[in-house]
């Protein structure tokens, strides 16, 4: 029970890797918050979490919204008094040749992936630097250390995660807070499945360049997030994790991504 009475906000819970992660934390012993545009799917994570013996909190948040992202941070600490860990989950893709890629379309992305990540964190920042303490844990990405055909919003956006990850890392480690990044590959979620619909290309067209032989289960990528935001990672702080099978070892010829 590594978080015990430990109080966790997650980000684009309802679905995927965020609510593997809000459920993985209550499994610890933590209160979670679930945090997601998607009301509904967010309900029904927090029933589960409640039913293993945890609080759960839901709110309905668009994390691009400042409003939004403050009028939540503000019901957490009333409900709880304090915020221990924020996992910035919530996160949007668009696939598209980048020539070809509408402005509305690079807007969304980025301002959900990489202005979502800025809002959350500095709103849950000013509350921990009151405590003393915390731990951050933001969603980048594969590609946010290679190109990929098609993402050029996605990339861009989660290359900035990463830039923003180690900026905030030294300027508020006098806080004692911790804040890092993980980059899964391509995750077994709603999201992906949507995108092998959406271009006709399957898993066993990603998986024979894998390593490790297997795509990421969502599981895969909550056990590094919570090792991130437990005490084992006290030290640790401005850096990222790649779960990905190995795919950072290869190089891949051109048109076979």
């Amino acid at each position: 029970m590594r978080f015990e009475d430990k109080v966790a906000v997650v980000t684009g819970a309802g679905t995927g890797i965020g609510k593997a992660t809000a459920l993985a934390f209550a499994r610890e012993g933590a209160n979670v918050v679930i945090a997601d545009i998607d009301l509904e799917s967010a309900e029904a994570v927090t029933k589960e979490i409640k039913s293993l013996g945890r609080k759960a909190l839901t709110i309905k948040t668009d994390v691009s919204n400042k409003p939004d992202v403050v009028r939540m941070v503000d019901k957490v600490v009333q409900e709880f008094r304090k915020i221990d860990i924020l996992v910035n989950n919530a996160g949007v893709v668009v696939v598209c040749p980048t020539e070809e890629l509408a402005e509305a379309d690079w807007d969304k992305v980025v301002s959900v992936d990489l202005k979502g990540t800025f809002l959350c964190s500095q709103a849950v920042a000013r509350q921990m630097i009151k405590q003393g303490s915390g731990k951050i844990v933001s969603l980048a990405s594969t590609a946010a250390h290679r190109g990929f055909y098609g993402l050029g919003a996605y990339c861009a956006s989660k290359g900035g995660v990463l830039s923003l990850t180690r900026q905030m890392a030294a300027e508020w480690a006098k806080y004692n807070i911790n804040v890092n990044t993980v980059s899964p590959s391509t995750t077994l979620t709603e999201m992906v499945r949507k995108y092998y619909e959406d271009t006709g290309k399957s898993k066993e067209d990603q998986i024979r360049w894998i390593p490790l032989g297997r795509l990421n289960e969502p599981d895969d990528v909550s056990a590094a997030i919570l090792f991130l935001a437990s005490a084992d990672a006290d030290n640790i702080t401005g850096r990222d994790i790649l779960i990905d099978g190995g795919v950072a070892t290869l190089f891949w010829p051109k048109g076979e991504q």
